[in-house]
């Protein structure tokens, strides 16, 4: 055994507890605290569901980070065990000791760390605690210090979980959804259910579910299937939306009291960074959408919308769209002779735009051709899709010889020109050896262009 190296030592100490589950438990109240998060790691990985069940109880920092831990669906089971082990109540044996953990976070973030450094031991801090809800730790202590200045009376002690959910209706959900409530009660208040990344496929049957949650905490949510009546009662209790997405939304028009009630919404959204409005109808309005937006929009998903050359040309002219990183502008019919608004868009987006999809909306060759020095222009160009156009084969080599000045450019989605169609884009009418003939070719230019790192892919039937 190396003495001199440390992690060696550590991970062999780490080991060495796991494989003596029983005396690990009796022990975990007096290993040093160095050895908490190596042992927590590892009985994460190896499934060591008792042993994560005591360490909840005993973790001896203010904070505990899932961080960049691989969560699958075996692993459920150890976060059902340790939110039931979170200690949301002071120990009822005043013999023992107060647990510290005060911020139990299951959210998934590569970026962060098991715990937060401790920067003051005389007011433990966590970056990642709730900061808008009435309920966090931070407004709950504030309200009591002020209230109980100068008295003696123990207040309860606030404890936050922190979660994504994925309300989907599936009996996983259910169960997990069963065990919070049932966290709540225990903890007689004092628990705070922290949502910042909330899904709902089909809302009608969610609204029991959300009423439970503050969704003050909220700052992505996710609709699939829905209301736009439903959507908005939601969004009145959400106030610092980062990223909002809507995906078949049904609402009866746009001159209606109900989407001027959505309008309003989102003019509250300062905070606004990404918005996808899927198949959600807006010809010749999306004006009055993007008007309410916060000038710092990064993401904007438009696919399915009908938009029309009016409100492509607003597009060219509106600010919230002029810094835009990501631009999905699908399934919307651009068969108009006039493309100077778009390359107007392209132009503007020149300095951040990094990732564009334009798939199936009807662009011919002499409209493709009549974008590709926008396109070129594009330096932060990271991803571009525009599969399924009628695009014939010249103008798709054109295109390729064009975009591999882009030297950032590296995944491009292109269509299947059309000769490769008995009639195109009907089913079952594809020619799958002349496409073969078409991918050597468009290989074999990458190659001669000295880029093979550029990622050229299509979509067949």
């Amino acid at each position: 055994m190396d003495a001199n190296n440390p992690k060696k030592l550590l991970d062999l100490a780490v080991q060495s507890l796991l494989s003596h589950e029983s005396a690990a438990l009796q022990a975990l109240e007096d290993i040093p605290r160095d050895l908490f998060i190596p042992l927590f790691i590892a009985a994460f990985d190896g499934g060591h569901k008792d042993i994560l069940s005591e360490i909840v109880k005993v973790w001896p920092f203010y904070c505990l980070l899932f961080g960049p831990l691989i969560v699958q669906e075996p692993q459920h089971e150890l976060l059902k065990a340790m939110i039931e082990n979170f200690p949301v109540c002071p120990p009822k044996n005043s013999a023992s000791r107060t647990p510290k953990l005060r911020i139990l976070d299951l959210r998934q973030d590569t970026d962060c760390r098991t715990t937060c450094p401790e920067i003051s031991i005389k007011s433990p801090f966590c970056f990642y605690s709730c900061t808008y809800s009435d309920h966090s730790i931070a407004k709950i202590e504030e309200q009591i210090c002020f209230e109980n200045s100068g008295s003696m009376i123990q207040s309860p002690r606030p404890v936050e979980l922190l979660v994504d959910l994925s309300l989907d209706g599936s009996l996983m959900e259910k169960e997990f959804l069963i065990l919070l409530m049932n966290k709540i009660k225990e903890s007689s208040g004092s628990l705070h259910i922290c949502c910042r990344d909330l899904q709902v496929d089909k809302l009608c049957g969610c609204k029991c579910t959300l009423n439970f949650l503050d969704l003050k905490c909220v700052d992505q949510f996710s609709v699939d299937r829905g209301s736009l009546s439903d959507i908005t009662s939601v969004l009145s209790r959400m106030a610092h939306l980062e990223s909002l997405s809507l995906f078949k939304v049904t609402f009866r028009s746009l001159s209606g009291k109900v989407f001027k009630k959505f309008l309003g919404h989102l003019r509250r959204m300062e905070s606004l960074k990404e918005l996808n409005l899927s198949s959600f109808y807006l010809k010749n309005n999306l004006d009055r959408v993007l008007r309410v937006l916060p000038p710092v929009l990064d993401f904007l998903y438009l696919p399915f919308c009908d938009l029309s050359y009016r409100d492509f040309r607003f597009l060219a002219q509106c600010p919230q769209a002029s810094r835009l990183k990501l631009l999905n502008l699908s399934n919307n019919a651009m068969y108009w002779d006039d493309f100077e608004p778009f390359n107007a868009l392209l132009g503007n987006l020149s300095d951040t735009l990094q990732h564009l999809e334009i798939n199936h909306c009807l662009i011919g060759d002499s409209a493709m051709s009549s974008l590709i020095p926008a396109l070129i222009r594009c330096t932060h160009l990271r991803v571009l899709g525009f599969a399924s156009n009628p695009i014939t084969m010249p103008v798709l080599a054109n295109v390729m010889n064009s975009l591999t000045t882009l030297k950032k450019l590296k995944i491009v989605i292109y269509p299947i020109p059309v000769h490769c169609y008995e009639r195109w884009h009907f089913q079952g009418s594809l020619d799958r050896r002349k496409l073969a003939i078409v991918q050597l070719q468009l290989k074999a230019m990458l190659q001669i262009a000295e880029r093979n790192d550029m990622n050229w892919i299509t979509y067949t039937e």
